[in-house]
């Protein structure tokens, strides 16, 4: 029986309220205050949630915008490092608006000009990013607080209600994202939704990777592998093409493992389009979560990060706009290629692209979406 979270009460690791917190420090592995977690936004209760499992792996969680904070995963020797970017407290994500972490909806990357026809009717979105809508809008759902329910020590589900007209999307949506941490070393995603009127459903997780635990150095080293064999071109905006052309020949081609930087600064327009990766690869997968449908590896550290999903798309950024502005855990300001994203999804622009997959959601069906991110160390 899951056991309803009392946004009020319990907010750190099911073991301490908000209240309680506020008074005395509560550390986590990962060096995360729970006592800055603790506040309202838009007058709902945000909080931290820890996760944890046999092996001593950590993850960390809010509320707010159904994010990962840190994850702390064992090295080659033992030691526990830290693999994603984020802030140490709320008022960081509020203060520099950023996606690390978060829980995408209602529609993951972006969709051409803001705009799309359901049944006839044609509905402008936001125009957020180069004249499209992405990631949901200006408020996204990575912007607003989930209900959190505590289920156990590795399970925790969050819960929004999108009304009919947030940031234009039709349709009254309840959506829940369910984080779990296997025994095995494993955070299991899994997402749901369901709507009372025809609308469009896109969710990822946006957690920015660095496995080798030290986000002042670059991700380029990672060595990289994707179970795809074509992907979507993007034009100078980022928005897809409607092409879904091989990999084959091109900096594109990840079916043998290779360095991120590899082929980067090849005179290839996609890249170029890109200003590095920050494309959709369309997955060999087909559903098959038994399958890998991404690898990435850390030589300094030994970590290795594979993705299993029942998605057709995995989108592949290479943190190509941090420009060390932003300063996020214990201080260190996220240079680009500070990490790298691997967001599975439906592909871009969907709804504008007939002969993709689908991404209608109607009343009476339920919306479900599957990730895993596994970590081991290298053979």
């Amino acid at each position: 029986m899951m056991k309803k979270l009392l946004l009020f009460g319990i907010a750190f690791g099911a073991l301490f309220s908000c209240t309680s917190v506020k008074q005395e420090a509560n550390v986590t592995k990962s060096g995360l205050d729970a006592r800055n977690f603790c506040t309202k936004v838009d007058g709902k209760q945000t909080g931290l949630f820890v996760l944890t499992n046999k092996n001593g792996m950590e993850v960390c969680l809010t509320n707010f915008g159904a994010r990962i904070v840190s994850v702390m995963v064992p090295d080659k020797d033992g030691q526990m490092r830290d693999v994603v970017l984020g802030f140490d407290s709320i008022q960081d994500y509020l203060t520099y608006p950023t996606d690390f972490g978060a829980s995408i909806g209602r529609y993951a990357n972006r969709i051409k000009d803001g705009r799309f026809v359901l049944d006839g009717e044609e509905i402008q979105l936001p125009q957020n990013n180069f004249g499209h809508c992405l990631h949901g809008g200006f408020k996204g759902w990575q912007y607003k607080v989930y209900d959190a329910q505590v289920i156990d020590s590795s399970a925790v589900a969050m819960t929004i209600f999108s009304p009919d007209g947030d940031e234009n999307f039709p349709g009254n949506v309840t959506a829940k994202v369910l984080f779990r941490l296997g025994d095995d070393n494993f955070i299991d995603i899994s997402y749901e939704a369901e709507t009372d009127k025809k609308t469009i459903i896109n969710m990822t997780n946006h957690s920015y990777f660095n496995l080798s635990g030290d986000a002042s150095q670059s991700i380029t080293d990672h060595i990289l592998y994707l179970n795809a064999d074509a992907f979507t071109p993007v034009d100078s905006t980022f928005m897809t093409t409607g092409e879904i052309r091989p990999v084959a020949g091109t900096p594109m081609d990840f079916t043998t493992a290779k360095t991120v930087a590899k082929d980067m600064n090849l005179a290839d327009e996609q890249v170029k389009n890109g200003n590095g990766y920050d494309h959709n690869w369309v997955l060999n997968t087909r559903g098959d979560k038994s399958q890998v449908a991404a690898r990435l590896m850390s030589p300094v550290s030994g970590i290795t990060l594979e993705v299993y999903t029942d998605e057709p798309g995995i989108q592949v950024y290479s943190g190509n706009f941090l420009d060390g502005s932003v300063k996020g855990k214990k201080g260190i300001a996220y240079q680009q290629r500070a990490a790298i994203c691997l967001e599975t999804q439906h592909y871009p622009d969907s709804p504008n692209k007939k002969d993709w997959p689908g991404v209608e959601l109607a009343p009476g069906q339920k919306y479900e979406s599957h990730c895993v991110y596994k970590f081991s160390l290298m053979p």
